[in-house]
């Protein structure tokens, strides 16, 4: 069987989510890096957004659409759980990373700082400090989330850790999103053990701004 191709960006958070399932799992993998909007992109995603897959004539297009096929087309941990509960709490926590906190921690409030609409290109200090609020309420939810068990779901490892981790770390650039995860500290304590994972390791980005706000 040919190994998988993940077409995308080392430094792109959802590319690494793909890329940590692969690694959970012991996949062989190929990353081919390549920018937003890439020819690569667009033959698969209609949008040109990233990551995208190959697998042999296989092409797949969507971050957990990817995961899931891997994880259900590869032996190793199961990062989608079989039990309908434990697999629809997976669900549920990918979609609320995905359409909820994502758009704010990221596509929002870090996009102030690195990607800023003001004249002098200075980070926007009037809608950071706008949006603290709302960060910080999404923080501490989280960190009630990972309280009991140091997982989001049930108290092993499923992709809605995998999909959540590489936002934490974004997440922590500004100086007030530093903040903000030192002062939860369940959530605190979840980043800085997970992060040690070999997976969370080897995937590291390269230096230079995160990827995410137009990916999938």
């Amino acid at each position: 069987m040919p190994k998988p191709e993940i077409i995308g960006s080392a430094r792109s958070s959802y590319t690494r989510v793909v890329r940590l399932v692969c690694e959970e799992k012991g996949i062989d993998y190929g990353l081919t890096d390549t920018l937003l909007g890439a020819p690569e992109l667009r033959a698969i995603h209609p949008f040109g957004k990233m990551p995208v897959l190959r697998h042999g004539d296989f092409e797949l297009c969507e971050s957990k659409a990817i995961a899931t096929y891997l994880d259900r087309s590869f032996p190793g941990p199961e990062l989608i759980p079989s039990d309908p509960r434990l697999g629809a709490l997976t669900e549920q926590w990918v979609s609320l990373v995905n359409t909820v906190i994502d758009p704010m921690l990221v596509r929002t409030y870090l996009m102030a700082y690195i990607a800023p609409k003001t004249a002098d290109g200075t980070p926007d200090r009037a809608a950071i400090d706008a949006m603290l609020p709302a960060v910080r309420a999404q923080l501490a939810a989280l960190d009630r989330a990972v309280a009991k068990t140091g997982f989001l779901v049930g108290d092993r490892l499923t992709l809605a850790d995998l999909n959540l981790l590489p936002l934490l770390a974004v997440a922590r650039i500004p100086p007030e999103g530093a903040q903000g995860l030192a002062a939860v500290t369940h959530l605190a304590e979840y980043f800085e053990c997970h992060s040690k994972r070999p997976s969370f390791v080897r995937t590291v980005p390269p230096p230079g701004p995160p990827r995410r706000a137009s990916q999938s």
